[in-house]
């Protein structure tokens, strides 16, 4: 299965690019003053008619909420972001991604996470390990000099107080999902998100993180992440390798 989705990912990745390389983005402003454009859409039909095609599973995506009422009892189901990053996209800088994700049991158990610049690949199902490319990939770092990341436009001073309490002072920055993904093959060592995302952001690259020795920790509830949630906002979280411990005060 899980090469069906990466296929569905580079199909849509193609459309993508030729609406990036166009710069005819066709910008809107959602409810929640977030852009979306003309790539967004398009790479949400491509891909919920790819995973129609795959199984019979319902979906939900960043461009296709479902009511709560209406998926509280799914088991099992596609978590779609169609285009994760869309300010890094119309900011131009390739740092954005597509990111499926498929959840069973309020939890992330197969993911795929696509850049279409590059043409990278990451991907994961439960039990089998995480891959970049083919290649596996695991977090083995030791540092104790650690290299963090943040986001190219969502940072705040809860997040540099952070860096500071902890005398963080490598930091990298990377658009979209790549941050996480960036976490699971080992380029740095931890991510503190201490503002908002949605479930869709997270799930893919959750499952990756997860199988190359790495974890998604709520700062509310010091457990994993968990989605289906009645809101679908995640709480704040910190991505680290499994041998690192913090706390957000």
């Amino acid at each position: 299965m899980i090469q069906k989705v990466i296929d569905i990912a580079k199909k849509t990745s193609l459309v993508i690019l030729e609406i990036y390389d166009s710069q005819n983005f066709d910008i809107e402003i959602k409810d929640d003053d977030s852009p979306i454009t003309k790539a967004d859409l398009i790479a949400n039909e491509i891909i919920i008619h790819g995973l129609r095609n795959v199984s019979d599973y319902p979906i939900l995506t960043e461009e296709s909420p479902v009511d709560y009422n209406v998926r509280k009892d799914w088991y099992k189901y596609w978590l779609v972001d169609p285009l994760d990053g869309t300010k890094d996209f119309i900011a131009k800088n390739d740092e954005f991604t597509i990111n499926i994700a498929l959840i069973e049991n309020n939890k992330p158990i197969l993911g795929v996470v696509y850049i279409p610049v590059c043409g990278d690949v990451y991907y994961a199902e439960i039990g089998m390990g995480a891959f970049k490319n083919g290649t596996k990939i695991f977090n083995n770092s030791k540092r104790s000099e650690l290299i963090a990341s943040d986001s190219n436009f969502h940072s705040t001073e809860m997040i540099k107080d952070f860096f500071l309490k902890h005398n963080i002072t490598n930091i990298k920055k990377f658009g979209s999902s790549i941050k996480i993904c960036k976490l699971a093959e080992g380029t740095i060592d931890i991510y503190p998100r201490l503002n908002g995302t949605k479930e869709w952001d997270t799930a893919a690259s959750h499952i990756i993180a997860n199988e190359a020795g790495c974890k998604l920790v709520d700062v509310t509830t010091h457990k994993e992440l968990v989605y289906n949630k009645v809101n679908i906002k995640n709480n704040f979280f910190i991505a680290s390798r499994n041998n690192l411990n913090f706390k957000v005060i």
